[in-house]
């Protein structure tokens, strides 16, 4: 695996939907990634419920995904970590010579001073922001943006984000699709 450049989403996924595929497409491409790992989650600390079954959730995403470039896995269950800090300094120190890149949807960004150890992602590798309807403005004006404001690479420059010293960080402007997992999950449908 050495020398690839590797795109780390991780989520509840539950359930996963078009605007997963897209920000994975969209970071393939702009950012020149060789792949994008779907990093589902058995739970999230900051969310009030707790996701369906892991088995579940990682089938449907499966299922979903239908790209050799997309693969998604179980490695926080496996790593045995709560906290997206833990799991990417496990995985930085496993694959050395792998450029890793984060991947985070802007309405992650707008609550991301609220992550535990969020210094410490952001110092672990280089976090790439994709923009979510009603979130940009938001998301630039958060704590985490100003704070790591200086670290921000114009969005032209996207594709030197992998293998860039952290922190540094790149926000994505494209489609916006406004499905939400938590919004599919009140609607009672997962076809998006």
């Amino acid at each position: 695996m050495r020398g690839q450049r590797i795109g780390l989403f991780g989520g509840s996924f539950d359930p996963p939907h078009r605007g997963h595929l897209m920000l994975s497409r969209m970071a393939l491409t702009r950012l020149g990634l060789d792949a994008v790992w779907w990093l589902v989650t058995p739970g999230n600390p900051l969310k009030g419920h707790q996701p369906g079954a892991l088995a579940r959730r990682i089938a449907a995403a499966k299922a979903m995904a239908r790209d050799p470039r997309i693969v998604v896995t179980a490695v926080e269950a496996a790593l045995h970590t709560r906290y997206t800090a833990d799991t990417l300094s496990l995985l930085s120190a496993r694959l050395p010579g792998v450029d890793l890149v984060w991947l985070m949807g802007a309405d992650n960004l707008v609550q991301f001073d609220r992550w535990r150890d969020w210094r410490r992602i952001a110092a672990t590798m280089p976090f790439a922001v994709y923009d979510r309807p009603g979130s940009t403005l938001r998301a630039i004006a958060s704590p985490a943006a100003r704070t790591l404001a200086r670290y921000r690479l114009d969005e032209r420059d996207a594709a030197l984000l992998p293998g860039t010293t952290p922190p540094a960080w790149v926000f994505l402007h494209g489609p916006l699709v406004s499905l939400s997992s938590t919004a599919l999950r009140a609607g009672g449908t997962t076809k998006s």
